[in-house]
């Protein structure tokens, strides 16, 4: 029996990960006893998958777990360099108990970090923080847990084809931004009829051409060239580990996360009339309302991809996403997987004879803000939007409020929330006009205004 006592930096428990800066706040000591306590979690014989992405420090990270989930006496699959719906998909696939996929997602190179499956849904949220609870106090028994390897790859990419079907051929470029989903991209790639533009397939952990973020639109700049420049017919990118979709159109215009979820979803409710499909917080309400108009029915569900996938189930959707470029097809086990949701995307493009541009003009045109980030001190954010949610109610507003506060018009709506990440709330408005726009800016700058006039000038 061994008794063991760590303490983790308290910023790497995340609402959905674990996710740190390598040698900063994440060390390879805090992978040993995480893949250690993540063994007690899964029970000795049982088998756990694990993953990594292209990052340089994702191989140590990877050792060092490893080497804590054999400790505590459970076994280990290695899946390999790949993709974080690869690493769901094994789990189905070999039955295993759990999983942990090391990897920084989005986040810059000198970031890693784990995500976690536990009989095929998320380990996340509280499940974490009692993490590093345990981690201060707990015992191993001498028992070594047994470790083997194998390969997914192909059984993957032959599960996601298996209703694929396409009518005429399609120009695509592709970019993973040398994250990990280079290979498999690839690939994938060959199966499509047409012509297959790649870039930046080598998976290189230092990110040398430009950082794997599809969500912000200066990463989508390579695509828009070469839509443009050779007349391709839409481009598609990746995030670092291959869970978040960007898309750009054959017009070379972003088509933001939101959107994309509404073409897909019309695709859906073309053979499932009553279809379930959810949105998260932060998507437009033209999203929720053609969904509707359309026979479907909308959910509006808490950002993050944790809380998605977990809605997926209590809902029974057929469809989900977010803004930041999560798609969830319950048709593909209900967990976000980009190569997928870009594979039902070039099927239904090249099942119809709109172009994607044509498809997109034809959704209701609404005016609407980024994601406005503004600091917020985390002891004050959550009591910032309790306030102004508490004003709300009394000011008897349409109001959402499973996660920060969404107040909906007649006109539009704004929504605030508490960033998961860092020490900010997240702000964002949309209306049917420009001066209705202006309108919701300032109705949410004078909610501010109420508690906190500082935070409310700092909104342009």
């Amino acid at each position: 029996m061994v008794n063991i006592s760590h303490s983790f930096d308290s910023s790497i428990i995340r609402s959905y990960d674990i996710r740190g800066v390598f040698n900063k706040t994440l060390f390879e000591k805090d992978a040993r006893v995480i893949g250690q306590l993540f063994g007690l979690k899964v029970g000795k014989n049982n088998t756990v998958n694990i993953g990594y992405d292209g990052r340089h420090s994702s191989k140590p990270l990877k050792e060092s777990l490893i080497e804590g989930i054999l400790e505590s006496g459970a076994d280990v699959c290695e899946i390999g360099l790949v993709p974080t719906p690869l690493l769901y998909y094994s789990c189905i696939a070999n039955k295993s108990e759990g999983g942990i996929m090391v990897t920084g997602s989005h986040n810059p190179k000198d970031y890693n970090g784990f995500k976690f499956v536990l009989k095929n849904l998320p380990f996340y949220g509280s499940d974490l923080e009692k993490f590093a609870i345990k981690a201060k106090n707990f015992s191993l028994k001498d028992s070594l847990g047994n470790r083997y390897k194998k390969c997914f790859i192909d059984s993957y990419l032959n599960k996601i084809f298996t209703n694929f079907a396409q009518k005429k051929k399609i120009n695509i470029v592709w970019d993973s931004g040398n994250g990990s989903a280079g290979e498999v991209m690839d690939l994938l790639s060959k199966r499509i009829d047409g012509k297959q533009k790649l870039l930046f397939k080598k998976i290189d952990g230092n990110f040398p051409n430009h950082h794997p973020d599809p969500s912000d639109p200066k990463n989508l700049l390579f695509c828009k060239e070469e839509i443009l420049k050779s007349n391709y017919d839409l481009g598609i990118a990746f995030d670092g580990d291959g869970d978040r979709i960007g898309v750009v159109d054959d017009k070379g215009r972003d088509v933001p996360g939101d959107i994309l979820l509404l073409v897909l979803s019309k695709n859906v409710l073309k053979s499932k009339n009553k279809a379930v499909i959810i949105g998260d917080v932060k998507c437009s309400q033209v999203l929720f309302d053609e969904i509707n108009r359309l026979g479907g029915k909308s959910i509006i569900s808490q950002t993050g991809h944790s809380h998605v996938k977990v809605n997926m189930k209590n809902y029974d959707a057929d469809l989900a996403g977010e803004m930041s470029g999560h798609i969830f097809f319950k048709s593909n086990f209900g967990f976000d997987d980009a190569l997928f949701a870009s594979l039902e995307l070039v099927k239904f493009l090249t099942n119809t004879d709109k172009k994607l541009s044509e498809i997109i003009d034809e959704i209701p045109r609404v005016y609407n803000t980024p994601e406005i980030r503004i600091d917020c001190d985390d002891d004050k954010k959550f009591l910032l939007i309790e306030n102004v949610t508490k004003s709300q109610r009394k000011l008897k507003k349409k109001i959402v409020d499973i996660d920060g506060l969404r107040v909906k018009s007649d006109d539009g709506w704004w929504l605030l929330r508490a960033s998961n990440t860092q020490p900010g709330i997240v702000l964002r408005c949309e209306s049917k006009s420009m001066d209705g726009l202006k309108q919701q800016i300032k109705q949410v700058k004078l909610a501010i205004k109420e508690f906190d006039s500082k935070i409310a000038k700092n909104i342009g």
